[in-house]
């Protein structure tokens, strides 16, 4: 009997590890980007550059200092979508379109707070931070 349960125990074990590495996939549409500091448009006019350590955070621009979990729904020739959900502060899905290595199109939406938003950003690598 205690093969079985040492058995059982192993194979979640295993299957947690590999959920583990589906969630860290990274979405193709970021395999040719790298992190650094960005210069962000709004499509409401703002525009800012900001340090980006890992490219894939543009997808949760309204939440980019929280914690969020993401999920990738599409990923498909140059394209993605991204759902994700932050504990407390919201959450949003962005569609993100590579236009060039370093330049992003990302139209977003969701709940920041108790606020609804909804804006396209143009993001453009300018170098390292």
């Amino acid at each position: 009997m205690r093969r079985t349960v040492r058995a059982t125990s192993r194979s979640a074990a295993a299957g947690l590890i590999l959920l583990g590495l589906a969630a860290a996939v990274r979405p193709t549409v970021f395999s040719q980007t790298s992190g650094g500091l960005w210069e962000v448009s709004r499509s409401d006019g703002g525009r800012r550059n900001v340090c980006i350590p890992d490219p894939v955070l543009l997808a949760q621009y309204e939440h980019l200092k929280s914690r969020c979990s993401r999920d990738v729904i599409r990923d498909q020739n140059g394209r993605a979508e991204i759902s994700y959900s932050c504990n407390g502060a919201g959450f949003g899905q962005s569609k993100i379109e590579q236009l060039t290595p370093r330049s992003l199109r990302i139209e977003t939406q969701g709940i920041s707070g108790d606020s609804p938003f909804h804006y396209v950003l143009q993001a453009r690598r300018l170098g390292d931070c």
